[in-house]
């Protein structure tokens, strides 16, 4: 049995299911050219769902980007996010609008409530939904919420959400508990930051000893298991070619039943709720 390489949005547009980050891209000139280099590759292995933010780099990861895009942006699936302060209904409109010309692009395919902020839901989604029917954004959603701010969002007039951007990982397991089920109930998939947790996993854990039987990194491994949760899409970053073909091999590795007992037993689902982690 092979990964499903796509996940499905709440409207029915599938999305692949391992993308790219790009979280500290674009902040230092010496690695510029092999950072472009990877997001390019990376795209042309099929991995077209690309994250960015206003905050990164402060519009520098954008700039980078736009860069990177040039000639494929119509082959991806184009994420940004917006500050909780620019997040009103004004303020939506002029960071989108700052975040296009950054990435030379006249739409996002998804914009992103970065974390949440003082200003009132309905005004986000007002501005939201005023971007949509510009056509400046085709799909909105969130990011760092957990189930309290979510049906706070859907109070507020946010079902249209699209997704939560959340992180998520085999060491950091606390939104199975609640989250996760909440949004799969509704058909919501979530989109998992830091899946590898941002190269921090353990040295010497189960991760190395399933990697070394099958030839390849705990990286790899640890990568293979989110993808394999269902409703996620994982968005690692990788600034070489050598780590992003490495991120890509993760979607060809189908974890056996022992082997997912194994990291089941390192790595131990949440018992009880956790509070949502954020980085």
């Amino acid at each position: 049995m092979e990964n499903d390489a796509y996940v499905t949005l709440p409207d029915g547009e599938r999305l692949a299911k391992l993308g790219q980050g790009t979280w500290e891209m674009g902040e230092r000139k010496a690695l510029r050219a092999a950072e472009i280099a990877a997001l390019r590759e990376g795209v042309e292995l099929g991995m077209t769902v690309i994250d960015t933010a206003e905050m990164y780099g402060d519009g520098a990861t954008e700039t980078l980007l736009g860069e990177a895009l040039a000639g494929l942006r119509d082959d991806v699936f184009l994420v940004s996010k917006v500050y909780p302060h620019n997040a009103s209904r004004r303020g939506v409109t002029a960071s989108c609008e700052a975040s296009l010309k950054r990435l030379k692009t006249d739409r996002l395919d998804l914009y992103l409530l970065h974390w949440p902020g003082s200003i009132p839901l309905e005004e986000t989604v007002e501005g939201f939904e005023a971007l949509r029917r510009a056509g400046k954004i085709r799909h909105w959603g969130v990011s760092n919420f957990d189930v309290e701010e979510m049906e706070a969002l859907f109070t507020a007039g946010g079902s249209a959400c699209a997704t939560n951007q959340i992180l998520y990982n085999v060491a950091r397991r606390g939104p199975e508990h609640d989250l996760l089920p909440w949004m799969r109930a509704r058909r919501m998939p979530a989109m998992a930051y830091s899946p590898i947790d941002h190269m921090r996993l353990p040295a010497h854990s189960v991760l190395d000893e399933i990697g070394a039987a099958r030839g390849v990194t705990p990286v790899c491994i640890a990568l293979a298991w989110v993808l394999a949760q269902p409703g996620i899409c994982a968005i690692p970053k990788a600034g070489s070619l050598e780590h992003v073909r490495e991120n890509r091999r993760a979607l060809d590795i189908v974890l056996t039943d022992a082997e997912r007992s194994a990291i089941d037993a390192y790595f131990k689902p949440p018992r009880g709720k956790r509070p949502l982690e954020m980085l």
